[in-house]
């Protein structure tokens, strides 16, 4: 079974960093693309960044470039988010999700919770 499992979301001052870390299992994980997506309460779930399977390509939102990296380790079965520089419209849950952009994005994690504030 596809299990996707989010951890290293917390509370955070504007300005600082946190790494989010998603462990996949159930599928051969060097074959999907991969793509963190966040939502704030009575927002729409929103792309943040994508992946390639094999980490050669990735994209971001414009309102996290060159503050946020997606990267993976297909050897531990894991892809991170990286993110420096939190603003406060940063906060919300993100979710792991298993695709890369443009394509069907079937299976999500439960989510981590992220709070910018000071």
């Amino acid at each position: 079974q596809v299990q996707l499992v989010e951890s290293g979301g917390g509370l955070v001052q504007p300005g600082g960093s946190l790494r989010l870390s998603c462990a996949a299992s159930g599928f051969t994980f060097s074959a999907y693309g991969m793509s963190w997506y966040r939502q704030a309460p009575g927002k729409e779930r929103e792309l943040v960044a994508t992946i390639s399977n094999l980490g050669r390509r990735s994209n971001y939102a414009d309102s996290v470039k060159g503050r946020f990296t997606i990267s993976r380790d297909n050897a531990k079965n894991t892809v991170y988010l990286q993110m420096n520089s939190l603003k406060p419209e940063d906060k919300g849950v993100y979710y792991c999700s298993r695709g890369y952009q443009g394509q069907p994005h079937d299976y999500w994690g439960q989510g981590t919770q992220v709070t910018v504030s000071s």
